[in-house]
């Protein structure tokens, strides 16, 4: 029995429409598989009357943070207890998994820290950069997430 020209195309149609179905749903696939299987705890410490803080605290929120967030007006004490470099200060401190995150760090570099562990006391983003997380506005400035070490030594762990 001979397949007629419409009977061919119609076969090489659907066939193409199950390729695309298949890559649509691999691409969905791999969506769910980097998102958050559940939400990761993270202590915030911040002053109570920082705005970019509480937008950093948003930020955290939306890529699947558990923020439990603690106004303190001593940041100084926190930041020495935590044993941050002070060229690496910041206006926030957050703790989570065993690290210290200072500053307008972005949710991505903080789960990429927890999924590679490095030995690293934290990770730092000096000042407060425009266009970090938290700091966005009219410009985006480019700017280094960086780790640190207790005795003190850093590199640059990502670039934005």
């Amino acid at each position: 029995m001979r397949k007629s020209k419409i009977q061919k195309n119609l076969i090489a149609g659907v066939a193409v429409i199950g390729v695309v179905i298949t890559l649509i749903l691999l691409q969905e696939m791999k969506y769910e598989d980097e998102s958050p299987k559940e939400t990761v705890p993270i202590t915030v410490y911040k002053s109570p009357s920082c705005e970019c803080c509480n937008k950093w605290v948003d930020h955290l929120e939306d890529n699947g943070f558990n923020v439990n967030t603690v106004n303190k007006f001593d940041m100084k004490s926190i930041k020495t207890r935590e044993g941050i470099p002070r060229q690496l200060s910041s206006c926030h401190t957050a703790l989570v998994g065993g690290y210290v995150i200072e500053g307008h760090v972005p949710a991505g570099d903080i789960k990429r820290l927890l999924k590679e562990q490095p030995d690293v006391s934290g990770l730092s983003v000096p000042g407060m950069p425009m266009g970090s997380p938290g700091m966005e506005g009219d410009r985006k400035d480019a700017y280094n997430v960086l780790t640190f070490t207790k005795d003190g030594g850093s590199t640059i762990f990502s670039q934005h």
